[in-house]
């Protein structure tokens, strides 16, 4: 018999994690922040969106195949900026099912992590 290994697909491999991992036709995407800290609410989530977007694409799927989407907030404050930026961004008639949290990030500067499951194109 041979190991399930053999049939993940990981993208993006690190020593801690990868950014990406395929299994049975689903993608696991890494919790995705900010490249930049600097920017506000809006500019970082367009950044982790685009960050998404792209690891979806190298992965053979796209953003209407979501899934299901985490989103952790620095400050739930934050809300409706982010909300604005995700509304343009999503494809209509595919938004995903969707839950966002207050959370303490690992960098203070980040605003926002997205976690993202999606299937296969």
């Amino acid at each position: 018999m041979s190991s399930p290994e053999r049939y993940i697909h990981r993208v993006g491999m690190a020593t801690r994690y990868s950014e990406a991992a395929v299994f049975q036709g689903i993608v696991y995407l890494a919790g995705m922040v900010p490249e930049r800290g600097d920017t506000d609410i809006a500019g970082q989530t367009a950044d982790v969106l685009a960050q998404v977007e792209q690891r979806l694409i190298e992965c053979g799927s796209h953003k209407s195949r979501i899934l299901r989407a985490q989103i952790y907030l620095a400050d739930i404050a934050d809300i409706g900026a982010m909300n604005a930026v995700w509304d343009a961004w999503v494809v209509p008639g595919a938004a995903p099912p969707r839950a966002t949290v207050q959370a303490a990030l690992a960098d203070p500067a980040w605003r926002i992590e997205i976690v993202v499951t999606a299937a296969v194109a």
